[in-house]
C-alpha cells in the first residue's frame, strides 16, 4: 500500500510541475501579469458559452448512439465502433477541411439546399464552432458512455429480462445510474476540450465576436509578444478548468453495478419495431455526420498519395516513433494516478494553453540545451500530459469498482502488489486500458503543438509537414499527407483498442 502511495504521489508531483512550471517560467520572463481588458472579458463569455454548449450537445447525443450500440449486433459493427472515432483523433485543420468540403458555402450540403430552392447555411459564426466541436467530440462521449454500457454485468440484464421489467423500468433502474455515473465526466473533459478551442475558432470563428481565450493568447503572444497578458489569460483558462472538474467529481456518482462473470449475454430489450427504428435510426445520423468529412478527405487524398517523397516518409517515421513513446509514458503514468484526485489534476494538463507551455518549456530549456535538438523528446512528453486526462477518465471508473469491489479478496489472498497488478488489476481493466492507449497513441500521432515551436527540418512530424505543404502551395500533396497521417492513426488507434473491444462484438 506505501508503494502504491508513492508511485501516486511521484505521478502527482511530477503533473503539477509539467502543468506550473512552463507558466512560471513565463511569468518570470515577462516580469508579471497584465491587466485584462474588455474585449478579454467577451472572449470569456464566448468561451464559457461555446464551451457548455458544445460538450451538453456531445454528451446529450451520445447517450442514444452509445446506446444503440450496445444493444445492437449487426455486420460491421466492430469497424464502426472504431471508425467513429475517427474525428477525435485527426489533427483538427485537417478535419475542417472535411467539415468544409461538406458544410461550407460549395459543400455537398449547400449544394443539395440550392438545388431543392433552399437558402444556403453558413458554417461560420457561433454555429459553425459548435459544429465542429460536436464533430470532433461526439466520438469521445460515445466511447466513453459505451465502455460503461459494456462495463455492466451481463447478470443485470439476464434478471431484468426474468422479473419482465418494461423499458422503461429497465432504464431508471440499469441505465440511468450509469449515466448519471459516466456522463459528468464526460461532459467536463469536452467542455475543458473545448475551453483551449484554437484552430476551431480561428478558422470558423467568423469575427472578433468569436474569439476565444486560447485565441487570444495567441493574439498576445504572436503578434504583441505581451508574455504577461498571455499568462494571465492562461491562468484564468486553467482556473475554469479546475472548477469545471471540481464540479463534475461533485455531481457524479461512483457506485459500481457490481462485478459479474464476464459472460455476454444476449440484450432482451429493445426488440420492439419502435426500439429497433430509433436505434438505427440513430447509429445512420452518428454515421453520416461523422464518417461523410471523413470520405471527403479520403476522396482528395488519394491522388495526392503520388506526390509523396522522401521527407514526408521520414516526418511519418518521427510521428510514429513519438506515438509510441507517449503512448507508454502516458499509461505508465495514469495507472497511480487512476482515482478522482488524480483526475482533478490532470484537467489542468488539458487547460493549459499549448502556447504557453510550449513557450514556458523553450524558457526553461534554453540555459541547459539548444531546445531545437530536444523538438522530438519534448513532444513525446507534452503529448503524454495531454492525453494524460483522457485516460484517467477512461480508467477510473473501471479503477474504482475494481478496489471496491476486489479489496477484501486482496487483503484475505494477501496479494502482493506486483500478484494485484497481474492477475487482478490489469485483466480487470483490458477494455479500458485498451481503449485509453489507443487514443493517446492517435492523438499523439496528429498533434500540432510544441513541435511547430521547437522543430528544424529533419526533426518534423507528419502533422507539421503537413502544414509545411499548405504554406507551400503543394495541396495535392498536403491532401495526400494528410490522408497518410488519417491512416496512421485509425491504424494505431485500432490495434491498440483491439484489447479495448473485448465483447465489443456479440
Amino acid at each position: 500500500m506505501w508503494r502504491k502511495h508513492s508511485l501516486a504521489i511521484i505521478a502527482a508531483v511530477a503533473l503539477v510541475s509539467l502543468t506550473l512550471g512552463p507558466i512560471s517560467a513565463v511569468l518570470l520572463r515577462a516580469g508579471g501579469l497584465s491587466a485584462l481588458g474588455p474585449a478579454d472579458f467577451q472572449a470569456l463569455r464566448f468561451t464559457l458559452w461555446q464551451a457548455f454548449l458544445s460538450a451538453a450537445l456531445s454528451t446529450a447525443l451520445a447517450i442514444p448512439v452509445a446506446r444503440a450500440l450496445a444493444r445492437r449486433s449487426f455486420p460491421g459493427r466492430g469497424v464502426l465502433v472504431a471508425l467513429l472515432g475517427a474525428p477525435f483523433i485527426l489533427p483538427t485543420i485537417v478535419a475542417i477541411m472535411g467539415l468544409i468540403a461538406i458544410f461550407g458555402q460549395r459543400g455537398i450540403v449547400n449544394a443539395g439546399l440550392s438545388a431543392i430552392g433552399l437558402p444556403s447555411i453558413d458554417i461560420y459564426g457561433l454555429h459553425g464552432v459548435l459544429l465542429a466541436h460536436v464533430f470532433f467530440n461526439l466520438p469521445l462521449a460515445t466511447r466513453m458512455v459505451l465502455q460503461g454500457w459494456l462495463a455492466i454485468p451481463a447478470e443485470r440484464f439476464r434478471l431484468s429480462a426474468t422479473l419482465g421489467l418494461s423499458p422503461w423500468a429497465m432504464f431508471r433502474t440499469i441505465e440511468w445510474p450509469l449515466i448519471r455515473r459516466i456522463a459528468p465526466g464526460a461532459f467536463a473533459v469536452i467542455f475543458v476540450i473545448c475551453l483551449t478551442s484554437f484552430a476551431v475558432a480561428l478558422t470558423l470563428g467568423g469575427g472578433p465576436r468569436a474569439t476565444t481565450v486560447e485565441l487570444a493568447i495567441y493574439q498576445a503572444m504572436r503578434f504583441d509578444f505581451d508574455l504577461g497578458h498571455a499568462a494571465a489569460l492562461a491562468l484564468l483558462q486553467l482556473g475554469l478548468a479546475i472548477l469545471a472538474g471540481l464540479i463534475a467529481l461533485r455531481v457524479s456518482h461512483i457506485d459500481g453495478f457490481g462485478t459479474g462473470r464476464d459472460r455476454l449475454v444476449p440484450r432482451w430489450d429493445g426488440r420492439g419495431w419502435t426500439a429497433c427504428l430509433g436505434d438505427g435510426l440513430w447509429l445512420l445520423a452518428a454515421s453520416a455526420f461523422l464518417l461523410g468529412p471523413l470520405s471527403a478527405m479520403l476522396i482528395k487524398g488519394l491522388p495526392g498519395l503520388l506526390e509523396l517523397q522522401s521527407d514526408t516518409y521520414r516526418a511519418a517515421l518521427n510521428s510514429f516513433t513519438v506515438a509510441l513513446a507517449s503512448t507508454a509514458l502516458c499509461m505508465i503514468w495514469a495507472m497511480p494516478l487512476a482515482h478522482r484526485r488524480g483526475e482533478l489534476l490532470s484537467l489542468a494538463s488539458i487547460a493549459l494553453s499549448p502556447l504557453v507551455l510550449g513557450t514556458g518549456i523553450f524558457l526553461m530549456l534554453r540555459p541547459f540545451v539548444n531546445p531545437f535538438t530536444m523538438a522530438l523528446p519534448v513532444t513525446t512528453l507534452v503529448n503524454a500530459l495531454m492525453a494524460l486526462p483522457f485516460a484517467l477518465r477512461i480508467l477510473r471508473p473501471a479503477a474504482e469498482e475494481v478496489d471496491r469491489d476486489y479489496a477484501r479478496l486482496r487483503q484475505t489472498l494477501r496479494l502482493s502488489p506486483l500478484a494485484w497488478l497481474r492477475l487482478v488489476w490489469l485483466p480487470r481493466l483490458r477494455r479500458p486500458m485498451g481503449f485509453a492507449a489507443g487514443l493517446t497513441a492517435a492523438l499523439a500521432m496528429g498533434d500540432l503543438g510544441v513541435i511547430a515551436l521547437f522543430a528544424d527540418p529533419d526533426r518534423a512530424t507528419l502533422p507539421l509537414q503537413v502544414y509545411r505543404l499548405m504554406g507551400a502551395y503543394r495541396l495535392e500533396a498536403a491532401a495526400g499527407a494528410a490522408l497518410l497521417l488519417m491512416l496512421l492513426s485509425l491504424s494505431m488507434f485500432w490495434l491498440f483498442d483491439k484489447g479495448g473491444r473485448v465483447n465489443a462484438d456479440p
